[in-house]
């Protein structure tokens, strides 16, 4: 019982190093342009969000 019960709290323990390694928190940037704000556009290139220049 005492080796479940470690095996347990070692992946608990893990879970967010692994969380943070696959990129789940760490990855704040938009993906598209639904998610740029008012008067922004997406640039694929730059991967942000960009305001674009008036001419």
């Amino acid at each position: 019982m005492k080796v479940k019960t470690f095996l347990a709290a070692t992946v608990l323990a893990m879970a967010p190093g692994l969380a943070m390694a696959m990129g789940g928190c760490g990855s704040m940037t938009p993906q598209s342009a639904s998610a740029c704000g008012d008067g922004q556009v997406w640039d694929a290139d730059a991967r942000a969000c960009v305001t674009p220049l008036s001419s």
